[in-house]
C-alpha cells in the first residue's frame, strides 16, 4: 500500500479509505478465521478494527508499515476476544457447579425434612397415626375415616387438629 493512499486516509479521505478496506480486507478475513475458526466471529473483528482505525487515521504514520500495523491490531483483537471467551466459559462452569452444588445441598435439606417428619409421624399415638395416614396418604375424608375406624367425625377432627400440631411443634424444635 503506498504512502500516498495512506496520507490521504490520515487527512480524511473516504474514498482513499475504502480502497484501504478492498484491499486489505480478504487478507485480514483469513487470518482473523485461522486463529478463529470461526467466519462470522472473523468478519466482525475486521469490521471492528477497520472501524477503530478510521476512528483513529490521526494517529496513522504513512511512512511506517500499515501491514504490520492492522495484522497486530487482529492479532491483539483476536487474544483479547479468546481471553475473554475463555473467562466467560469459566464463569459459566462455576455458575454451574454452584448450580449442582446448590440443588445437591437442597435435596439432601429435603432428604432432612423427611427424616425429620418421618421421624415426627413415628412419634404419634397409634390411632393419630393411622387418623393422619388416612386423610393425608389415602385422601380420606372425616366422614370416610369415621365410619372406617367407628368412631365419630369430632373425634377425628381433633385426632388430625391434635396430630400436626404436635408435628408442626416436633419440626419446627428440630429445624432450630
Amino acid at each position: 500500500m503506498n504512502q500516498h493512499i495512506l496520507t490521504r486516509v490520515v487527512q480524511g479521505d473516504q474514498a482513499a479509505f475504502a480502497d484501504l478496506y478492498i484491499t486489505y480486507r480478504t487478507p485480514a478475513l483469513r487470518f482473523c478465521i485461522s486463529l478463529l475458526k470461526d467466519e462470522e466471529e472473523a468478519e466482525n473483528m475486521v469490521h471492528e478494527v477497520f472501524l477503530k482505525i478510521w476512528d483513529r487515521r490521526h494517529q496513522i504514520n504513512p511512512e511506517l508499515n500499515f501491514h504490520s500495523y492492522l495484522f497486530t491490531c487482529l492479532r491483539n483483537m483476536v487474544f483479547d476476544h479468546l481471553k475473554k471467551m475463555e473467562k466467560d466459559q469459566l464463569l459459566r462452569e462455576r455458575y454451574w457447579q454452584r448450580m449442582q452444588n446448590i440443588r445437591e445441598e437442597e435435596g439432601e435439606e429435603e432428604e432432612r425434612r423427611m427424616e425429620l417428619l418421618e421421624d415426627a409421624v413415628n412419634s404419634l399415638s397409634t390411632k393419630r397415626k393411622l387418623v393422619l395416614k388416612l386423610n393425608v396418604e389415602q385422601g380420606k375424608s372425616y366422614q370416610e375415616i369415621a365410619e372406617l375406624l367407628r368412631i365419630s367425625k369430632n373425634t377425628v377432627k381433633n385426632q388430625l387438629v391434635k396430630a400436626r400440631q404436635l408435628l408442626r411443634e416436633k419440626l419446627d424444635f428440630a429445624a432450630l
